[in-house]
């Protein structure tokens, strides 16, 4: 009989060792589900955090580019602005109709002086070499060469000024440089 009753207590117990093992089988189930539900989460709320990051690097984007156009559109606006009262000083000396030189010649000059100063403003500024300057390809442009007691590539004589806005060259002074003598 106690070998039933040793059988008996070993089968609750492999039935209690049975049921403790599905149980801790449910709970992993359960645990593994809940784990992939939370991972899941994640991958949800990280998704979305890089779309908005996605959607926000774009918007900065664009904002930069409209920004940088606007710049390129309206950068000329001030010096357009000091460059109307130029042309309406100009539009005056041709309506003037009294055939007085002096005050043409006033006038021309007060427009002179406003270009001047737009120039300043905009930070243009005169390319003027002077004869016996060394010939600087940067900053002039040789239009001729012509025989001349100056050594060769020396400036002769300017045709025209250039101009530079800041150390960019805007257009380079046409000068004559002399060559040597044959």
């Amino acid at each position: 009989m106690q070998d039933k009753q040793n059988i008996a207590a070993d089968a609750v117990d492999n039935d209690n060792i049975d049921a403790t093992v599905a149980e801790q089988a449910v709970e992993q189930e359960l645990s593994a589900e809940q784990r992939i539900a939370a991972l899941d989460a994640e991958v949800a709320e990280l998704k979305d955090a890089l779309l908005r990051a996605r959607a926000d690097l774009e918007n900065q984007r664009r904002r930069a580019q409209e920004d940088v156009a606007a710049a390129h559109k309206y950068a000329i606006t001030k010096f357009a602005g000091e460059l109307v009262s130029v042309k309406d000083y100009l539009e005056m000396a041709l309506l003037d109709q009294s055939g007085q030189i002096d005050t043409l010649k006033m006038g021309v000059d007060m427009t002179l002086k406003q270009l001047v100063s737009a120039f300043d403003k905009a930070q243009i500024k005169d390319i003027a070499p002077q004869a016996g300057d060394k010939l600087d390809p940067h900053q002039h442009q040789a239009m001729s060469a012509e025989e001349a007691d100056a050594e060769p590539n020396t400036i002769v004589r300017v045709m025209q000024k250039g101009y530079q806005i800041s150390d960019r060259v805007l257009r380079p002074a046409m000068v004559v440089v002399a060559k040597a003598k044959a």
